[in-house]
């Protein structure tokens, strides 16, 4: 990695995805800096307990001076009010304490794949307008206006549903087959891990001089419907497979963005993914 011991990379929001990104980038050797509202340990990371939602409370900010700065919060609720504060005020507030920042170079901001609220058959990828259809989508697009009046490159990456450890909704769902959506879709997603050497890589070459592109769509290589993801995964437990409903609707999304960055994914399709958690709980269980 093409950097210095001055180096110092500011992540704004360290829950899983964020927590994941500051390990990988101490385990490279850069100073990292997270920023959460409650006290937490991460190993080599120094935590500063702030608020995005409170002003006040992100003043320290002012005198880090990063180089680089990753946005990675979520909202608190499923409620318009809970994405303004997260996601537009939030990042207003960060970004105002970066103003005077003379050695900012990028700012990344983790947006998500809910900005395309299109139900077509068509690949969306950057180059499709996002439409939302709903107050989320709208929230996360406002946020990403707020990066157009930055005076350094900034990159939105817009991750779509995001799976692994602790994040295991699918599998106890294809346990419950009772549960399983009355209406199949087409759905996206995309490991943790992978997300978080994703913003790591764009981080190295921000850091060796190369500028990423304004926008990726974050997924891996397979759109792929509910169902044959609860189906495969309940074959894989024991559980009977489920008839599949009518078409799949909703939206299939590319990565040949991402891809042509030279970054490679560790889990590409579901099953990669899946299969490495289910033998991961099964390790677990046996071992309580």
């Amino acid at each position: 990695m093409a950097s210095s011991v001055a180096t110092k990379i500011l992540i704004i929001g360290c829950g899983d995805l964020g927590t994941a990104v500051a390990q990988q980038l101490v385990q490279s050797g850069v100073y990292t800096i997270g920023v959460r509202r409650s006290a937490v340990v991460i190993d080599g990371v120094l935590i500063i307990q702030a608020d995005v939602t409170q002003p006040d409370t992100l003043e320290s900010l002012r005198a880090i001076q990063p180089e680089i700065v990753v946005y990675c919060v979520a909202a608190e609720a499923q409620m318009d009010a809970a994405y303004k504060a997260a996601y537009v005020d939030g990042l207003r507030h960060v970004l105002a304490t970066q103003i005077s920042n003379p050695n900012l170079k990028h700012v990344f901001f983790v947006s998500s794949t809910r900005v395309y609220g299109q139900n077509t058959d068509t690949l969306l990828d950057e180059s499709i307008l996002a439409t939302p259809a709903d107050f989320g989508g709208e929230r996360l697009l406002e946020a990403e206006s707020l990066l157009q009046s930055l005076a350094c490159p900034a990159t939105t990456l817009r991750l779509s549903g995001i799976y692994g450890p602790r994040r295991l909704r699918m599998i106890n769902l294809a346990q419950s087959p009772e549960r399983w959506p009355h209406q199949n879709s087409w759905s996206n997603r995309i490991h943790r891990d992978d997300a978080a050497a994703f913003i790591v890589f764009l981080i190295q070459q921000v850091l060796a001089g190369i500028t990423p592109q304004a926008c990726y769509v974050v997924t891996d290589s397979q759109p792929v419907t509910q169902y044959e993801v609860l189906n495969w995964i309940a074959a894989k437990l024991g559980v009977a497979p489920q008839t599949i409903p009518a078409a799949a609707e909703g939206k299939r999304l590319s990565n040949q963005a991402m891809l042509a960055t030279g970054f490679q994914l560790q889990y590409p399709t579901y099953q990669a993914g899946y299969q490495a958690l289910l033998l991961n709980e099964l390790t677990v269980n046996a071992i309580s």
